[in-house]
């Protein structure tokens, strides 16, 4: 009896102690950025014309790709705007708390990003230097 409790205890406990995986393709669906918190509130007809004209910008779904190697891909610009010279894929480093995209040379952090919730099939980050700008994602097959 007392191996069977055992044996059932470690079992929630591995359960338990699984930590979620970033390892995946996910699809940007919200992102916000400091502007817009500082500006002002809009009636209902500018924030009508706001969400067409949103509405009309993405076309084509943002993707990224975390792939277990550390290494990924972007459909389009999602993480960073800066201009490289292969904008479609990078670097990355994950723990429980941060996102670090790195430099494909030096290795060093070129943009970090605090983790705010990664559950299931959701994932929200938050700039580390501008915590006004957020981004949410979902897991796509």
């Amino acid at each position: 009896m007392k191996k069977v409790m055992l044996l059932l205890m470690l079992s929630g406990a591995t359960l338990y102690c699984q930590a979620q995986s970033i390892v995946g393709r996910w699809q940007l669906v919200k992102q916000s950025s400091c502007v817009e918190d500082e500006m002002p509130e809009e009636d209902d007809d500018t924030q009508a014309l706001i969400d067409d004209m949103k509405a009309m910008s993405g076309a084509t779904p943002q993707v990224i790709e975390f792939k277990a190697n550390n290494t990924g891909q972007e459909s389009t610009k999602i993480i960073s705007k800066k201009k490289s010279y292969n904008s479609k894929s990078f670097l990355y480093r994950y723990n429980d708390s941060g996102l670090y995209f790195l430099d494909k040379r030096s290795k060093t952090i070129i943009e970090g990003f605090t983790v705010e919730k990664l559950e299931g099939d959701s994932l929200i980050i938050s700039n580390a230097s501008r915590v006004c700008e957020t981004k949410v994602f979902v897991r796509v097959k």
